[in-house]
């Protein structure tokens, strides 16, 4: 035994360590007999954590221990076969993920595998397993996460400095003081920001999530991320607007957490994008939801909404880890005022979608989507196109259509603001 943990560098004393901390589930005595086959195995680096998936046709036994000195996660699976797609992980780890350093695989001794994580610093690490959904099979999961969390609203401060206001304009004179002629029977428009504002962009699915799936074989969480990126752009080089996106890259979010960075941001608003998919090829059309708190308006809407809240299930959520801020955030919305708010961005953002594609209704609709319940923050959910339809797909992957849809959004957001200017900061929005 001691060799064969010499074999990757363990001391006699993180044996006994290992011993005493080994954490197993139980396994199928059929499994256990047959041994499991690897069936995928993904790595999925970004700035949040990175997450390393392994999946198999069985549950499977498993125990790991963290050892300093260097950092290093070790993994046991027991009764599994190292065959070829386990033999591929070490290649898939990228020398710029910021927490793992390499992966050294390996038999331990007869029906156990080891895993050798090299960590680049402290961590703290989250194991766990997924039963079977959707497509994927059973699933061991290595949550990397970093010993100190990013703060979203520190990295938005580092990355974008804060602009200064324009100066505010009286409406009818020009900026060298002289009257302007105003159209007739059209009122003036007050300035559309009068402080920084922030806006929270939330590309959905992601990682382990792919979304919904045309018959072309695009991904929506690749069409959402892109429409995001072009939006943020938009945003940013606005003289008082400045974004964030819950997700800057291929990897998962659990939706409680994509409600925790707008707040911890202390957002003004909140957008959601998506590119759905529906039961029918036929289903066409841009829409924007927001949250119901009396059901949904639709039984579409209601389809949708189911839909997209088991994200969590397919994208994979540690159900074990309790976080009481995130218990806080996912209250149900009682604040009449911010819905009322969230139903005005909404209208004015669907006018402006209706102006560059055909909507699937005229109105704002309205269901249960856990990842518009912030309870301070207007919060909107923009289905950009059906995915689902042929003709629709291809238009969700064209540069050109998926600037007009960040370009609508933008123009709706600004409408939005020009009725509705911001107020100063909630305390709501700030955090202990």
């Amino acid at each position: 035994m001691p060799d064969e943990f010499g074999r990757f560098g363990l001391s006699r004393r993180d044996v006994l360590k290992y011993a005493a901390a080994s954490l197993t589930l139980a396994v199928s005595r059929a499994g256990a007999m047959s041994g499991s086959s690897a069936l995928g195995v993904r790595v999925w680096p970004a700035e949040d954590y990175t997450r390393v998936t392994l999946e198999y046709d069985h549950p499977i036994k498993f125990s790991y221990l963290l050892v300093k000195d260097p950092y290093r996660l070790v993994v046991d699976l027991e009764e599994v076969e190292f065959n070829s797609v386990l033999q591929s992980l070490p290649g898939k780890i990228s020398e710029t993920d910021p927490y793992i350093k390499l992966i050294r695989a390996g038999r331990n001794r007869p029906g156990v595998v080891r895993l050798v994580i090299e960590l680049k610093g402290e961590v703290k690490p989250q194991v766990f397993s997924l039963a079977p959904v959707g497509e994927y099979g059973y699933r061991l999961v290595l949550d990397i996460y970093p010993a100190q969390p990013v703060d979203p609203l520190m990295a938005l401060l580092d990355k974008q400095p804060v602009p200064q206001p324009t100066p505010e304009i009286a409406p009818d004179k020009a900026p060298s003081g002289k009257p302007v002629d105003k159209p007739p029977g059209k009122s003036s428009v007050k300035p559309e920001v009068t402080r920084l504002v922030t806006i929270v962009i939330d590309p959905g699915h992601g990682g382990e999530d792919p979304g919904a799936i045309g018959r072309g074989g695009n991904y929506e969480k690749n069409v959402t991320l892109s429409v995001a990126r072009r939006l943020k752009a938009l945003i940013d080089a606005e003289p008082n607007m400045r974004s964030t996106m819950t997700r800057d890259g291929d990897y998962f979010i659990p939706l409680g957490q994509r409600v925790q960075k707008a707040r911890r941001v202390q957002a003004d608003l909140f957008l959601s994008v998506h590119a759905d998919a529906f039961i029918k090829p036929t289903a066409r059309g841009s829409s924007v939801f927001v949250l119901s708190d009396h059901g949904a308006s639709s039984s579409a809407a209601r389809w949708l909404a189911n839909k997209e809240n088991a994200a969590d299930l397919i994208g994979g959520v540690n159900i074990n880890v309790k976080d009481p801020y995130l218990a806080r955030t996912l209250l149900d919305l009682s604040q009449t005022a911010t819905l009322s708010d969230s139903l005005k961005l909404g209208k004015d953002v669907l006018g402006e979608l209706g102006r560059i594609n055909s909507l699937h209704k005229g109105q704002v609709e309205q269901a249960a989507f856990a990842v518009l319940k912030a309870p301070d923050i207007p919060s909107i959910l923009v289905e950009t196109a059906f995915i689902s339809n042929p003709e629709e797909e291809k238009r969700l992957i064209d540069d050109d259509y998926q600037d007009q849809m960040a370009g609508a959004i933008l123009k709706g957001i600004k409408r939005y603001f020009a009725k509705n200017p911001p107020l100063a900061k909630s305390k709501l929005a700030s955090l202990d």
